[in-house]
């Protein structure tokens, strides 16, 4: 797939971009949709989010050059140029859910309750956004064979065809399975639940499904033997069974 959707003059736009754009603009809307819903103040949820995403970014790629920091050492300026790729989405999601809950504790703002009405939104962005990975041709899986890939969309096949050899779509896996968290949680939205449910069910989900698809994955962020994705993921696990245990020992 070619990365760059047009130029102007020199400039390259890259669809990697255009798709983390995509993906903000649905997610925002869907946050607005879900704060009628529930009668909550849209415009705290997007001050909110106008300090997060900026450290969400910082997060995303500080993760990822961290774990990749070979590939950088002898050009430092590239740590910033992520048109190109190179954004964890574990480091984004970390930072994001800090800078947003300190700056709730300073405006005394509910946390818990923000970020269960913004968690469908969260999933949903990141759906969107794996298929900028698809238009770099990164975050695929290993070799398979054409019959299996065969299957899929032609646009797919075409896509999955790098260097003479086909790989799993694993970006397509992720995005699939965050379509199906994002219908769950908008769903628990509409229950009355404890705060913090619906945000711990979306670490919970999301973890669930990304470490089994991680183990497909060929360019995953190691940490000596281990893939950091799924470390991250089990942790994630261990959190919400642990969120639903203490939490609801007692009846909601």
């Amino acid at each position: 797939m070619n990365p760059v959707a047009f130029s102007i003059g020199s400039f390259e736009i890259r669809w990697y971009g255009i798709i983390i754009a995509l993906g903000i603009t649905a997610a925002l809307i869907l946050a607005n949709f879900n704060c009628k819903r529930k009668n909550y103040n849209y415009d705290k949820l997007i001050d909110t989010f106008l300090i997060a995403f900026p450290f969400a970014i910082i997060g995303a790629r500080a993760y990822y050059v961290i774990f990749q920091f070979s590939d950088y050492r002898d050009n430092l300026i590239n740590v910033f140029n992520i048109r190109q790729g190179g954004l964890a989405i574990h480091g984004g999601v970390i930072f994001a859910l800090a800078s947003a809950y300190i700056y709730c504790k300073r405006k005394k703002l509910d946390f818990w309750e923000m970020a269960d009405i913004a968690a469908p939104s969260l999933i949903l962005g990141q759906a969107i956004g794996r298929w900028g990975n698809f238009f770099n041709g990164e975050a695929h899986g290993g070799p398979v064979t054409y019959d299996f890939i065969s299957k899929f969309p032609s646009f797919i096949q075409k896509g999955m065809y790098i260097d003479g050899t086909y790989y799993h779509p694993t970006f397509l896996y992720e995005s699939m399975w965050n379509l199906v968290v994002c219908l769950i949680l908008i769903y628990l939205l509409n229950k009355k639940l404890k705060k913090g449910t619906i945000i711990f069910t979306y670490v919970g989900l999301y973890s669930l499904g990304r470490f089994f698809i991680e183990g497909m994955r060929t360019d995953s962020l190691m940490f000596g033997i281990i893939r950091m994705a799924q470390l991250v993921s089990l942790a994630g696990i261990v959190l919400c069974i642990g969120f639903y245990i203490y939490t609801y020992r007692k009846k909601v």
